[in-house]
Formats: structure tokens, sequence, C-alpha cells
């Protein structure tokens, strides 16, 4: 079985800050940061998303986390289609005309950003989350395509927030064109019942990893705001419920990281303290799994 590496979506997100999970008097970056990898082997990096990320914090981040720990990086969001405020560009690229030079441009700081993360071992994959009206689509297609274009050769990961691309009838050729296209894909876990909710599908379409990531069960899940739309701390039962879909993701996928995103107050680190402990105390488990790195 492969590894199974838990952790959160943010180790300096303000609620986790505020919620009393660090020791008391850590104030500092680096401080955070040592204490949270000797506690999870994975992070994901969400600033990425909101501004293009910075050479600089490739190096200290690789300096500061142990052999072996993984930072996933969410991709910028001109990459995926998002409104990008100009705000968000560095200042000598504010003002360029929108156009394919500029694209151009920012795909190439966004790769040259990383390499350090990459070249020290510290890179797991590049989450791209497409938002909720990237539909199906010849379009969509041919934006998978240029996505995987530019990222030959790095691992890339991809969560959909259209619930038609894994529709029953879809879900076969979804997985196909994430599979030819070397992606893969991202199951999520999200309320139910709703009109945008997305299925708990566990497709695996790249044999390197797989992601899960844990968005909470709130019903103002893609309507309220940041803080409802997250709110909600995640029982042992409603965990325990994906302990099998997790399995059949570490058969099939050479690692698997399961991320939470749940992010108020503590409750991401506690929902992934939790389901590392109901993976390592598995009763048919072949051999001994570890506290921080399952294998």
């Amino acid at each position: 079985m492969s590894e199974i590496l838990v952790g959160t979506c943010s180790w300096t997100d303000r609620a986790l800050l505020a919620g009393g999970w660090y020791p008391p008097g850590l104030r500092d970056s680096a401080g955070r940061l040592r204490h949270y990898s000797g506690r999870f082997p994975v992070v994901e990096v969400d600033s990425t998303y909101y501004a293009l990320p910075q050479i600089r914090n490739s190096h200290v981040w690789a300096e500061r986390t142990p052999d072996g720990f993984r930072f996933d990086v969410k991709a910028f969001s001109m990459l995926t289609g998002h409104r990008t405020r100009q705000a968000a560009l560095p200042p000598d690229l504010r003002g360029r005309p929108a156009g394919p030079e500029l694209v151009d441009e920012v795909w190439q700081r966004f790769r040259d950003a990383l390499e350090p993360l990459r070249a020290a071992g510290r890179l797991g994959t590049l989450l791209f989350q497409f938002p909720p009206w990237f539909t199906p689509g010849s379009r969509a297609r041919d934006a998978l395509a240029e996505c995987a274009r530019r990222t030959a050769g790095w691992p890339v990961a991809v969560e959909f927030r259209h619930p038609d691309w894994w529709s029953e009838s879809r879900r076969p050729g979804t997985a196909a064109l994430l599979s030819d296209l070397g992606l893969a894909a991202v199951a999520v876990d999200t309320a139910q019942g709703l009109p945008h909710s997305m299925p708990p599908v566990t497709p695996v379409t790249a044999p390197r990893h797989a992601v899960v990531r844990f968005h909470g069960r709130n019903e103002a899940w893609g309507t309220g705001s940041k803080e409802d739309k997250f709110r909600h701390t995640y029982t042992e039962a409603e965990l325990a419920q994906w302990l099998p879909r997790i399995r059949h993701l570490a058969e099939r996928s050479e690692e698997v990281h399961v991320l939470f995103n749940n992010c108020c107050a503590d409750a991401s680190v506690r929902a992934a303290e939790t389901m590392s402990r109901l993976l390592a105390r598995r009763d048919d488990a072949p051999h001994q799994l570890g506290p921080r790195r399952l294998r």
C-alpha cells in the first residue's frame, strides 16, 4: 500500500492561529511551520492562489521542514480562469494588457518560483482548482490540455467545482480525459443534496498520486461567506465513511494526500489528527502504521 499523508489546507490561516492549536507564545512563522511539520507530513499552500509565489519562500519552506515533508501548492487564480485583480500581480506586470504574453509570463514566474521546492523534494502537487463555471466541453478540454502541456513533468491534481464533471454519465469520460493528460483527479467531501454538490467519487487518474480534500459539510457551501462555507466540525463517524475510499486510492496510486479545508478555529487540524488516528488503527493492517506517515 502507498503512503497516505494527512494534513490541512493551511498552516497560517488566521482562524487556526487564533484557535489555540499552536503553543502559547509561538508567534513567528518559522516556529509555526516547524511545529506543524513535526505533526503532519503535508500541507497545502493556498496563498499562491491570491498572489504569485516567491522564490525566497520556496527556499525558506524547504529549509524549515524535514525530509519527506510535502507542500501541495494551489495554482494562481489567472491560471485557472478565475478573475484576477491587478493588485494580485507583481508590480511590473500591473497594467499590462491581458493576453497570451501576460499569461506566458505568469506561467513562467509560477514555475520558476516553485522550482526550489521541487528540487528539494518538497513539492507534493500543483493543485488546479477550476471555478464552478468551468463546465465540460471542448473549451474546457482545451484548457486542461494546455495546463498539462505547461506543467509537463510536474505533479498536477485537478479539482472541479461543477458537478457535471463527475455525473454518472460523464464520469468515465472525465476520468479518461484526466488519465490521458496525466492529471490526478481530486476527490472532495462537501455537503450533499445541494444543486452544486460535488459527488464523493474517488477515481484514480494518475498512478503517481491522488488527492482528497475535505471542505466540510455546511449547507452554505457554494453560497455563503468563507466562514459559512467551511464551518464544520467533522465527527469520527463522518471521517470513518472515507476510510475504505482512501484505502482504495492507496492501493492504486503511489502517494495519497488527505487535506482538510474546514478552516474555522482548529477544526481542520483536529479532523486531520482524527483521520490519522483512524487510518493508523486499522485492525487488519498488514503492519504497524506510524503516527505521521502512513504506509
